[in-house]
């Protein structure tokens, strides 16, 4: 919910050059979660220290949320396949916003009780028929990737392994094992045919961040607190974990870097320097 905060905070008025927009973002939001949206958009601050945390984390959310939607976005869009598969996707957008999307099938994977909360969402926003999709179909195939067969599940979803696949991996990596990730990689490469690809996000080892992370977690300050991080990748370590699956890691750029392609206003934050998209192939696909 605090990420697709922070994008319909952004929508609009990002400031880079008119690469990022979410206008689908807010329309997911309910009344009491949209409330924190216009303060930030209208630059109001509330009174009161719950109130006021919760502001703040919703404008640097937003902040992260540019150049993170951006280098995704861009690396769907240039690897559009007829098959798309979101892991951890949450209150992810792209199905019902992305222009190239309509002539792919989109697969959510997420946690049972978080796509159940998505769908009603979906049906609110867009009732009585729901939100209707750009993309050509959206399934959901509900997955605790930490214990379930993301194999078994996508089977039973209709994916077809033998087709290829674009993976999209957006801010789930931090959050499973080293253990839980390596598994997540060897269940989806051997579900990808040749020309399929990875798009994932994640974060790489930072003093700051781990830092500013703990103190969130002792003030309880974030809606975020009490979730740590259990796993930190260097660039080199996810390519090399990609390479024993067969996946060829052809782009891997910090945020901050996708950042400075747009205004340039400010300064990185340490958040924009640890995280992280990279794009790899698979099996044989794209090249640059």
């Amino acid at each position: 919910m605090l990420v697709c905060q922070g994008r319909a905070v952004a929508d609009g008025r990002s400031g880079d050059g008119g690469r990022f927009g979410d206008p689908v973002a807010v329309r997911l939001l309910r009344d009491a979660e949209r409330a924190v949206v216009d303060e930030v958009r209208a630059g109001t601050p509330p009174q009161g220290w719950a109130a006021r945390t919760a502001y703040e984390s919703v404008r640097a959310c937003a902040e992260l949320m540019v150049p993170r939607t951006v280098a995704i976005d861009e690396a769907v869009t240039e690897r559009v396949r007829g098959q798309l598969v979101v892991l951890g996707a949450g209150l992810d957008t792209r199905a019902w916003r992305l222009a190239g999307l309509e002539r792919t099938d989109v697969w959510e994977v997420d946690h049972p009780a978080s796509q159940e909360d998505k769908r009603a969402r979906l049906t609110d926003a867009g009732a009585p028929d729901g939100l209707p999709a750009v993309a050509r179909s959206v399934r959901f195939a509900p997955v605790d990737l930490a214990v379930d067969d993301l194999g078994a599940a996508l089977d039973a979803a209709g994916h077809d392994p033998a087709a290829p696949t674009t993976w999209l991996w957006e801010g789930v990596v931090p959050y499973l094992t080293a253990q839980e990730v390596r598994a997540t990689v060897a269940a989806l490469a051997a579900r990808s045919a040749p020309g399929s690809a990875l798009v994932v996000n994640y974060q790489a080892p930072s003093a700051k961040a781990a830092l500013g992370r703990l103190l969130t977690r002792f003030l309880g300050s974030s809606v975020t607190a009490g979730e740590p991080w259990r796993s930190l990748w260097k660039p080199a370590g996810l390519a090399a974990l990609l390479a024993e699956h067969g996946m060829r890691v052809v782009r891997d750029r910090a945020l901050s870097e996708v950042a400075a392609g747009g205004d340039g206003g400010r300064p990185a934050g340490t958040s924009l320097r640890s995280g992280r998209v990279a794009v790899a192939e698979c099996g044989g696909g794209l090249t640059g």
